[in-house]
This record gives C-alpha cells, sequence and structure tokens, in this order.
C-alpha cells in the first residue's frame, strides 16, 4: 500500500510540475531569451564604441596633423578652417574627443582672432557634466585668462577661484590669473601678496614663478 502512495504521489508530482510547466515555461523561456538578447546587445554596444573611438581618434589626428606640423607657423585663414573642422567634428565624436576637440578649436579660434568663438566653446567644455573635470578646469582657466580685464572682474574672480586651491593641479595658474584680476581692479596689495606666494611656490610652474617675480619688480618699481 505504501508503494502505491507513493507511486500515486509521484504522479501527482509529476502531472503538477508538467502543468508548471505549461503554465510558465513561456515565461521562463522568454526571460532566458531576453537574458541572451541582453548579454548579446551589449556585447555588439561593446564592439561598436570601440570601433566608433577608433574611428573617433583617425578623425582627429586627421584634424591636427596639419596645424601641429606648422606650430606657430599657421596663418590666421588656416587657424579658423581648422578650428571649424574640429568643431564640426566635435559635434557628434565620443565625449573624450569631443572635448579634446573643442579645447582644440578653441585655442585656434583664439589663434586666429576670433574670440568669441573661442569663449563660446571654453564655456561650452567649462559646463559640461559629462567631461573630465581636469578639462572643464583647462577650459574654465582658459576662459579666465582670455577674459581678464575683458568681462566683469567679479564674473571672472567667481569663475577662478574654485581653482586657486592648493590641491587642484592648475592652482598657480589660477592665482596668476587671480593676481591680474585685483590689479584691474586697483588692489595691488592683494595682487602682490598673491604673486609673492606664486613666486616662492616650489610647485608652480617655471613660467609662472618667472612671470611673477617680474610683476613683483614691476610693481614695487
Amino acid at each position: 500500500m505504501v508503494d502505491i502512495f507513493d507511486e500515486v504521489t509521484e504522479e501527482l508530482h509529476h502531472d503538477r510540475a508538467v502543468a508548471l510547466a505549461r503554465r510558465y515555461g513561456g515565461y521562463l523561456l522568454a526571460a532566458c531569451v531576453l537574458v541572451l538578447v541582453g548579454v548579446g546587445a551589449q556585447q555588439v554596444w561593446q564592439s561598436r564604441q570601440a570601433a566608433r573611438a577608433n574611428q573617433a581618434a583617425a578623425q582627429y589626428l586627421a584634424l591636427t596633423q596639419d596645424v601641429d606640423q606648422q606650430n606657430a607657423g599657421i596663418s590666421a585663414d588656416q587657424a579658423s578652417t581648422a578650428a571649424k573642422g574640429l568643431a564640426d567634428f566635435a559635434a557628434p565624436a565620443p565625449e573624450g574627443y569631443k572635448v579634446l576637440a573643442e579645447l582644440r578649436a578653441a585655442g585656434l579660434y583664439a589663434q586666429a582672432g576670433q574670440a568669441d568663438q573661442a569663449v563660446a566653446l571654453w564655456n561650452q567644455v567649462s559646463a559640461d557634466g559629462q567631461a573630465d573635470q581636469g578639462l572643464r578646469d583647462i577650459a574654465t582657466l582658459l576662459w579666465a585668462e582670455s577674459q581678464a580685464g575683458q568681462a566683469p572682474d567679479d564674473v571672472v574672480l567667481g569663475r577662478i577661484l574654485p581653482l586657486t586651491g592648493q590641491d587642484n593641479p592648475y592652482h598657480a595658474l589660477a592665482r596668476e590669473v587671480q593676481a591680474l584680476v585685483y590689479l584691474h581692479q586697483g588692489k595691488p596689495d592683494l595682487a602682490k601678496a598673491l604673486l609673492q606666494q606664486l613666486s616662492a611656490d616650489p610647485t608652480a610652474p617655471d613660467g609662472v614663478r618667472n612671470r611673477a617675480q617680474g610683476l613683483l619688480a614691476s610693481l614695487n618699481g
């Protein structure tokens, strides 16, 4: 009798399993298919991203090769043309190359005497939340250097002050701009204090220290 009950129980379990399989098997199969599709899609996406990055690198190098070879010998018209090419390339490019191209284009526009285009690109990079913070800081610094004495002093100081902290790799350059703004505001004492700090700052680039010493000598007459 025990064997019969065991057989009946096993049959009931089997019937229930079959019923469950029929009822939910479609969902389980669909879930498995979705997982496989998701894995496949991720692999395809990664492959396309890699191919896109390689293509962007080749395009960026092609756009900057002539400029690099000519260096300072590039004419204003050539700089402007190269800047436009880089700006056009940047629009659909992957984020890293997009930001590099925008910074390079801004520098070329400035070299060509087209300050408005340069300022617009520096502002664009500075406000790009997807960009590397170091590149955003560079854009802010370049904007401030170009706008010291041009834009309102409080606006320039407001944007440059966050970069003046000792832990920022560009703090010396930022403090140099800060000193120039103080001079423009007619605050030579504040400017001198900063310049003295810069002239004695071992972490500051040689050019910054030399310029600080030169300005101090000029201010002290």
